[in-house]
Parts: structure tokens; C-alpha cells; sequence
């Protein structure tokens, strides 16, 4: 068998993926390879140290089940996931930007009409309207675009976190008619920590990092013809949107909540500008 030197060994590894068939695979592979060799060789990792990167990977991967995501939840801690999202998602002019998925969007949410309660078995909080449009890149209304939203609740959990919770408690999703209008009752957005009982969170206090998001919606927006966008509004004002545990606030996403127009009351106003698939 032959032995590599230490200097040889990252060359020897991608030769060995020459005959891959997808060319891809073999590129990312190699890239891979390289870098985190080179990380290996910077950082001088001990084996101790390689074990417990080890153990820490493998506590993430036993933490995922079919209502959380700790691998998304790490990528978007370490600022993978809106680097991912920069480069595939380069938007010009009006379009609305992107952001990230976030580990807690369960599929199969209620199609409801437009108008609806999505936090009608939610006790507190502060009644909010939201509504906009749905445009094109010229301003024209996009007709049966898709709206599926999710939130926490006010006491910071998503349902699929709060045994208590009803399914589906402050998920829905909304279809626009012929004048891209849409719009819907909530309860304004809290502020709410990652989970911090998993690997990734004690990640983040190991390094001195806080856990918090500030207070936001998601949306995933969808429509014939047009490219699908994943976003958020951010409440204007929350101390946490310039220090985001999962860099995902842009200043063109940040909304004001302001007084609606029963007493006690917000309206949250906001428009989604798609881009055209292809374009």
C-alpha cells in the first residue's frame, strides 16, 4: 500500500475521483477536499480536537427529525445559508431580496382565503394586519401567486416546538386573485431565541455568541413564471436586526408595524416584487 506524505496526501485523495461520471459531483468534491485539508493544516487540528468535531456532528444529525432541522439551523449559524443565498439569488431594482428558509417550515400548510386568521387559536400578542401585493418587476399585479407564511407565537416557539400548540397554529397559505392583492390576520412577530438545548446552541454560547433572531415572518412566495422567493419581514425597531443569530436581515425587509385601525391594533403593509424565471 503506498504512503503519502502529509504535503501529498489532498492531491492523492482528488486523483482518486478523476473517474466520477458527473463532473459536479467531482468538482465539489475536489473543492471540498481542498478546503478542508487546508482548514486541518491551518488550524493544526489535534485528534482530540477532530473527535470532537466528530461527536459534535454526529449530536447535530441525532437532533434532526421531521419537525426540526439542526443541520439547516448550524449552516445558518455560521453564515452558510445567506451565502448561499447571495449567490443564487442576485436580485436587481425592485425586486424583493431573499433570505433564509429558517430549520422550522413544515409543508402542507391550510390553504385559507384571503383574510383569515392564522393565529386564531392564539390567545395573546397584538392583533396585526398584513397586506400588500404580489408585482412584477414593472409593477403589474401577479395573479394566483402562493403565500405560504409561518411565525412563533408570542411565548417564541414555533408549533411544531410547543406541545401545547394546535398543528399548523400560525401557518397558512394565501392565493392571489386578479389584482395580486393579499392579506391576513396575525399577531406581531417576537423576538425569540434558536434553540439552544441542541449542539448548534451550545456552539453559539460556547462562542460568545447570543441566540436570538429578531422579531420576523416568513414567506415563501410562489407563481407561474416567475422564480420562487423565500423571505422575511422584520419588525422595524428590534434590537436584534443588526446583530441576527443567522445574518439573515436586509434593510429592504425591515416593515413598520404601526397602528391599525381598531384601537390596540397594527397593520404591517408590504409589497413582493418577483422576479421572472429566466430574467
Amino acid at each position: 500500500m503506498a504512503q503519502f506524505d502529509p504535503d501529498e496526501l489532498t492531491a492523492a485523495v482528488i486523483a482518486r475521483m478523476q473517474d466520477a461520471p458527473d463532473p459536479r459531483l467531482r468538482q465539489i468534491m475536489a473543492a471540498l477536499v481542498r478546503h478542508l485539508h487546508g482548514f486541518a493544516r491551518e488550524a493544526r487540528l489535534t485528534q482530540d480536537e477532530w473527535l470532537a468535531a466528530i461527536e459534535f456532528l454526529t449530536r447535530t444529525g441525532q437532533t434532526c427529525d421531521a419537525k426540526r432541522q439542526e443541520f439547516i439551523l448550524l449552516s445558518d449559524t455560521l453564515g452558510l445559508s445567506m451565502l448561499v443565498d447571495a449567490i443564487n439569488n442576485r436580485r436587481a431594482g425592485k425586486e424583493t431580496p431573499s433570505t433564509v428558509l429558517g430549520p422550522f417550515y413544515v409543508p402542507g400548510a391550510p390553504d385559507l382565503p384571503i383574510g383569515s386568521d392564522i393565529a386564531a387559536n392564539t390567545s395573546d400578542g397584538v392583533k396585526t394586519l398584513v397586506q400588500g401585493r404580489v408585482l412584477d418587476g414593472a409593477g403589474k399585479p401577479v395573479a394566483d401567486a402562493v403565500l405560504d407564511v409561518w411565525q412563533t407565537a408570542p411565548n417564541g416557539l414555533y408549533d411544531v416546538q410547543d406541545s401545547d400548540a394546535p398543528e399548523f397554529n400560525l401557518r397558512g397559505r394565501f392565493r392571489t386573485g386578479a389584482d395580486g392583492a393579499f392579506n391576513f390576520i396575525t399577531v406581531k412577530p417576537v423576538s425569540y431565541p434558536v434553540p439552544t438545548d441542541g449542539p448548534v446552541g451550545k456552539m453559539l454560547l460556547a462562542l460568545g455568541r447570543h441566540p436570538y433572531r429578531p422579531a420576523h415572518l416568513h414567506f415563501i412566495v410562489s407563481a407561474p413564471g416567475f422564480e420562487t422567493l423565500t423571505t422575511h419581514i422584520f419588525v422595524r425597531g428590534d434590537e436584534y436586526l443588526s446583530s441576527d443569530a443567522v445574518f439573515g436581515v436586509k434593510d429592504a425587509l425591515i416593515v413598520d408595524f404601526a397602528p391599525g385601525r381598531e384601537p390596540g391594533t397594527l397593520i404591517a403593509n408590504f409589497d413582493i416584487v418577483m422576479k421572472r424565471a429566466g430574467g
